[in-house]
């Protein structure tokens, strides 16, 4: 079993252990239609895969977490309304001694 990523809403973990930032790092559900609320599971989706992002650059945890929509626009969605969810935060480090 691997180590397991921590996240957070604040600016840091909850450790002793000095962290510092290897980037900022975002993630985002599928489009869905405007319409469809999206909701606690889509949340959930976008920090999965916000977590899976941080891991590829070999992250202890991710900060500052914040949720945005964004807006299907141009050709991408020709007569249809939709959004999705977008998660984005800062990928940390954490330093090997307290």
């Amino acid at each position: 079993m691997g180590i397991v990523m921590q996240v957070s809403f604040t600016a840091s973990l909850d450790t002793e252990r000095a962290q510092y930032t290897i980037g900022r790092v975002s993630a985002h559900t599928p489009w869905r239609a405007v319409d469809r609320d999206l909701g606690q599971a889509e949340r959930e989706i976008a920090i999965r895969s916000l977590v899976r992002e941080a891991e590829e650059y070999g992250a202890d945890g991710v900060v500052e977490i914040a949720f945005a929509m964004e807006a299907c626009k141009g050709g991408e969605c020709e007569g249809v309304k939709l959004h999705r969810l977008v998660a984005t935060g800062r990928a940390v480090r954490l330093a090997l001694a307290a």
